[in-house]
């Protein structure tokens, strides 16, 4: 563990060896997911959320409220969506909505950076919770790590700052017994948020684990799974494709089943912890990402760390499965708005005929 990540308790030691050798040994999903619905990320319509595009067929979604009907109406289980700017009376409504459809809601919420955002914090969370939300989402530094970073200090920094919104964030989601979720987003590689976890040590704190999104920090799906797993309070579900570029590599979502993650294994990890866990689908529609983890600038925030057996396993792992990848800037906005639709419901029928869930 290096200097600047708060050190592991006796206890917490413990509890995690314990727990990640017992995740060895778990099943795949199917033969104890049956019945769960996936639900949809609001990134998953990422191109028709709020969108001002002229389309007939797939017009815009101008709140919670139409996107839980869209979301009833091609069979998902529920929604997880920003609930900044609501109001009280819209709460209610989405609330209502919700219970008539039986879909779940989860909410998606920024943290507070200092004491004077804490009340505004407080007024966001009692409205999710008014919605019926139990768990919400945030991330901690947003950009992504190798793109917003350009130093060690630089992380470290960020790192400090992201600890002190959590404890500003916890006494709030402790009075009003509401649990949050840190998503691994591109900033933290996974023993850097488990530490973060064990210094706050508090039950209404854990992790929204992302299925892909460590393979640009270069960890191995499974291997961030299994590090996360005891801790997940939510997911986004996805699977990854790749591809070969010269300053390392391309990654994008892709309808799942049709990319290179073992989605059964991961799903199994995250329900034998916590078997009423959501699974989320956030199969973004749009251009690949560049991870540039040949190149110096790439790596100028991560210290002595990540071993050279990491990006070899990573890189190993792209010349397996590279692929062309699809993009999407060249489309006019009614074909990316059919795409993004396209690329859901596929994930939906595979999420049901595949991992079993949508029954």
């Amino acid at each position: 563990m290096k200097e600047n990540i708060p050190k592991l308790t006796r206890r917490n030691f413990l509890k995690v060896t314990s727990l990640s050798a017992f995740a060895l040994q778990l099943p795949s999903l199917p033969s104890w997911a049956a019945g769960k619905k996936m639900g949809i990320v609001v990134h998953s319509y990422a191109a028709r959320w709020q969108s001002g595009a002229a389309s007939t067929t797939f017009p815009g979604f101008r709140d919670a409220l139409d996107l839980l009907h869209h979301c009833h109406r091609i069979g998902a289980g529920g929604i997880q969506v920003n609930v900044r700017g609501w109001a009280s009376d819209f709460a209610r409504k989405v609330r209502d909505e919700r219970e008539r459809t039986g879909l779940y809601l989860e909410g998606s919420i920024g943290l507070p950076k200092s004491e004077g955002d804490v009340a505004l914090f407080e007024e966001e969370v009692i409205l999710a919770k008014e919605a019926g939300a139990a768990v919400l989402r945030c991330v901690s530094l947003g950009p992504r790590r190798y793109e917003a970073l350009h130093s060690y200090k630089e992380f470290l920094d960020f790192q400090e700052r992201g600890l002190q919104a959590l404890q500003l964030a916890e006494p709030i989601l402790r009075k009003h017994r509401i649990k949050l979720a840190v998503e691994n987003h591109k900033d933290w590689r996974s023993e850097e948020l488990v530490a973060v976890l064990h210094q706050l040590d508090s039950e209404w704190i854990g992790v929204t684990l992302d299925f892909g999104n460590s393979i640009a920090l270069l960890e191995d799906p499974l291997y961030t799974a299994k590090t996360l797993a005891p801790y997940v309070y939510s997911t986004h579900i996805k699977d990854m494709a790749v591809e070969h570029h010269e300053q390392g590599f391309l990654m994008s979502e892709v309808p799942l089943g049709e990319g290179i993650l073992p989605l059964d294994k991961i799903a199994g990890y995250c329900q034998k912890f916590f078997p009423d866990i959501a699974f989320n689908l956030e199969m973004i529609t749009r251009d690949p990402l560049l991870i540039p983890c040949l190149t110096p600038g790439y790596w100028s925030t991560f210290h002595e760390d990540v071993p050279a057996s990491a990006l070899a396993h990573i890189l190993g792992m792209v010349n397996t499965h590279n692929t062309s990848l699809p993009r999407t800037r060249q489309l006019a906005a009614e074909e990316l708005l059919a795409l993004e639709e396209k690329n859901v419901i596929r994930s939906l029928s595979y999420s049901k005929n595949t991992l079993n869930l949508n029954d």
